[in-house]
């Protein structure tokens, strides 16, 4: 029950984020590292892999396609956590550390956390519930 409440939730939040990030790309784009080449075209398919992994996490019936769109989810937010650190670095020299420290550390945990929610709740993996087979 659990895990299939999260599992909307995540599904709810990614969808929501890639719509966001389809319709109004220009927050993305000014945290976007100088070193990713088309910031634009990123930008826009980083939404579409949102609104992909989202409605494939929330498929009840397909355990497969749920799997491989958790796995996909887990890969969008590692590759993303580059712009994240990029934004702190950014928002912490403006003047008054933008939005500062309150803001930026937990956002830095919550990555890898979004990483293990969506294995989690898309079934690929169980821990730490499930004891370890040898």
């Amino acid at each position: 029950m659990t895990r299939t409440v999260l599992r909307w939730i995540l599904a709810i939040f990614y969808f929501a984020a890639g719509a966001i990030h389809i319709a109004a790309p220009a927050p993305f784009l000014t945290i976007m590292p100088s070193w990713v080449p088309a910031p634009q075209a990123v930008v826009l398919w980083t939404g579409i892999a949102e609104l992909l992994g989202a409605v494939g996490l929330a498929q009840a019936h397909s355990l497969p396609l749920r799997r491989a769109a958790a796995i996909g989810l887990a890969l969008y937010a590692v590759c993303v956590f580059p712009a994240n650190i990029n934004h702190f670095a950014l928002d912490m020299a403006k003047p008054g550390d933008g939005a500062g420290l309150t803001y930026h550390v937990p956002r830095m945990f919550v990555q890898p956390f979004l990483v293990w929610l969506a294995l989690w709740t898309g079934g690929v993996i169980e821990w730490p519930w499930k004891p370890r087979t040898q």
